[in-house]
């Protein structure tokens, strides 16, 4: 028997802190002023940060629960489904395009769930994780919006990064990957059914 509580171990506890993130940078987007901005891309990469490294514990630490495999997927979607949803009165990024990522989303979601209860597996493609990396990336960007003097992270007084310009242009990639991800495991989980 694990010496870990099924729900308040160390990886399960990260993921909460996690979900307890969405809140204060939903806050802070309310009124997004370049301070408040700064500050929900730092929570936000926070966040997403420790989405490697719950994963990380739970399995140097052989902590794999029931209540950590749904809760892990679940925080991941609701931070970045936050972090598009407020920025979105601002044009900062395109509805049409926010609406295609989270139907995605959901689709999957739907999808796995559906595979899980016949005990079915269609593990994740590297396309996701691409997905991801950039995705994350992309809503930092975004998220910063202003002008920044930054030059591999040093302030610059010559160096101009339009921090909204560089944001998407890496959710635009994110976006092909989001549709070309979501195509690929909608393809693969028909053939498994079809089997």
């Amino acid at each position: 028997m694990s010496q870990y509580h099924p729900i308040l171990n160390p990886p399960n506890i990260i993921t909460l802190f996690r979900i307890a993130c969405i809140p204060l940078m939903v806050l802070l987007l309310m009124s997004p002023s370049r301070e408040t901005c700064f500050w929900a891309a730092w929570i936000f990469a926070l966040a997403s940060a420790t989405d490697w490294l719950d994963g990380h514990l739970a399995r140097r630490m052989g902590i794999v629960t029931v209540f950590g495999k749904f809760l892990d997927p679940i925080a991941d979607k609701l931070i970045v489904m936050a972090a598009l949803i407020m920025i979105l009165p601002y044009d900062r990024v395109p509805a049409w395009m926010v609406f295609v990522v989270l139907a995605r989303e959901i689709v999957i979601t739907g999808l796995r769930s559906i595979a899980s209860s016949e005990g079915i597996v269609i593990h994740a493609s590297d396309l996701g994780k691409y997905k991801t990396i950039f995705q994350l990336v992309a809503i930092i960007g975004l998220l910063l919006h202003f002008d920044y003097n930054w030059f591999f992270g040093i302030a610059h007084p010559l160096v101009t990064v339009n921090m909204h310009n560089a944001g998407m242009f890496f959710f635009w990639i994110a976006f092909v990957l989001t549709v070309w991800s979501g195509l690929d495991y909608l393809f693969r989980f028909v053939r498994v059914i079809s089997r």
